[in-house]
């Protein structure tokens, strides 16, 4: 499942914001000062095009196959270690900051931003929870409607607050051996396991710090990460483990501190550049990076990914 919330986030910027010649895309890129209701029109679209046509080929594809059930909750808080809740998180986020940005674009005001645009991420991860509600296979989940929600809430409470995104979600990944054990759960290739593997995700909270002190002399592009990980995951909980792997494999947090870069801060007059750096702001770029996990060991890296 998070594998299609995270294709259909890039999905949607593409939609909204194609790509022509160098000379018409900077046209096209660039935000109208005041509201135009041609490209706000063309956002609304978009947006109920896309989230519904995808709705529509998720329910086909991904729910046609299994059981259909009355609607219920499960509780799988204590799965993998929280990692697909903060997959959730991170996931709403950036769906709404992308909706948000479209109707930036479009010269539509702030407050239409935050209510038609922010809220488009938690609107869609909504729909999924109802769909897995209705599926015997799985059920709907009040971890992530809660995650979904803090996603959303995350990107709101900032423009309310400080009219500027400070802390920003971010996702990074490494090659683990534990894939290897379970290619079918957590992905036989590099692209699957990048989707499937919570034991090489890292999940971040990117933090600008002269965002906290404008009157300093830090970067306005210099950030501080706080990541969370975590590793020695087979299966989703504990009871799952088969006694053959009960031994070989503790589950294990891992907290993180790094340096990071804040790419839509950095000085550019292009607004194709703007653009792709508000879509790669999304990933973590690899630095030298402090970890400490749950039973107090401590590792440093020169780079982490």
């Amino acid at each position: 499942m998070f594998f299609i919330r995270k294709v259909l986030a890039i999905f949607f910027v593409l939609t909204v914001f194609p790509v022509q010649s160098q000379s018409k895309s900077e046209t096209f890129l660039t935000p109208s000062d005041t509201l135009h209701i041609k490209r706000r029109n063309a956002v609304y679209i978009s947006e109920a095009a896309v989230l519904g046509v995808t709705l529509i080929g998720l329910n086909q594809l991904w729910y046609k196959d299994y059981p259909k059930s009355s609607f219920h909750f499960i509780n799988d808080n204590n799965e993998w270690l929280q990692m697909d809740k903060a997959g959730h998180l991170y996931t709403t986020y950036h769906m709404g900051r992308f909706g948000a940005e479209a109707l930036a674009w479009s010269g539509a005001d702030k407050k239409h931003q935050l209510i038609y645009g922010a809220t488009v991420g938690f609107a869609f991860m909504t729909v999924v929870e109802v769909f897995d509600g209705f599926s015997a296979e799985w059920g709907a989940s009040w971890g992530d409607v809660v995650a979904n929600a803090a996603g959303t809430g995350l990107y709101v409470s900032q423009e309310l607050l400080w009219k500027e995104q400070r802390v920003t979600p971010k996702f990074s990944f490494h090659y683990t051996e534990y894939a290897d054990l379970r290619p079918n759960t957590l992905g036989g290739n590099w692209n699957e396991q990048i989707l499937k593997d919570y034991n090489g995700q890292t999940y971040w909270l990117s933090m600008n710090l002269h965002a906290f002190a404008k009157e300093s002399k830090i970067p306005k592009w210099f950030n501080i990460a706080l990541g969370y990980g975590a590793e020695g995951m087979l299966y989703g909980d504990s009871e799952s483990v088969p006694a053959e792997f009960e031994t070989q494999n503790v589950p294990t947090r891992q907290f993180y501190l790094s340096l990071d870069v804040d790419l839509t801060r950095i000085k550019t007059n292009s607004h194709i550049l703007k653009t792709l750096f508000s879509v790669f702001n999304t990933i973590k770029v690899p630095a030298p990076t402090l970890e400490i996990n749950q039973f107090g060991d401590v590792k440093g890296y020169f780079i982490y990914f």
